[in-house]
């Protein structure tokens, strides 16, 4: 299933990403707003080739590599996290640009979002411990969903 962000927050998300495009350099062209679109709304943490099929209905001529072109774009700017799975397909987060943890089932490959309010906490901590600048962070936790536990009972 997938869900769409209150109106607020999509522009709000939008125009910070438009802005750091723009202070980059990056043209905004219809297909590449079109990927941001989409990676921003679904909270289901598109592939590539999802994405890409979602936007060829609007721009047919679109290629698979003009989304990979902008979602590299966006994660070399710091708005576009990849999660890889065990499928070898990595899935993309648009929604929010600082690092959260994820809950990952390891049957279907569902992916949710969390909040962790003293990761930040965390990563000061290891970075005091061991003298690292951290620049990036990711923890993911892998289980089995409530549909999938329901399937198995």
């Amino acid at each position: 299933m997938v869900f769409y962000i209150h109106m607020k927050n999509f522009e709000t998300r939008l125009n910070s990403i438009i802005t750091r495009l723009r202070d980059h350099g990056y043209r905004l062209t219809p297909q590449r707003m079109a990927v941001i679109k989409i990676l921003i709304t679904r909270e289901d943490h598109p592939s590539a080739e999802k994405i890409y099929q979602q936007v060829k209905q609007e721009f047919p001529m679109t290629s698979l590599a003009t989304v990979y072109k902008t979602i590299g774009i966006l994660k070399d700017i710091g708005e576009v996290q990849e999660l890889g799975l065990k499928d070898h397909r990595a899935r993309y987060d648009g929604r929010t640009a600082h690092p959260h943890p994820h809950l990952i089932c390891i049957r279907c490959n569902k992916i949710i979002d969390t909040e962790i309010s003293s990761l930040s906490k965390l990563s000061e901590s290891i970075a005091q411990n061991y003298g690292y600048l951290i620049v990036n962070q990711r923890l993911d936790f892998f289980g089995i969903c409530p549909s999938c536990q329901e399937i198995e009972s």
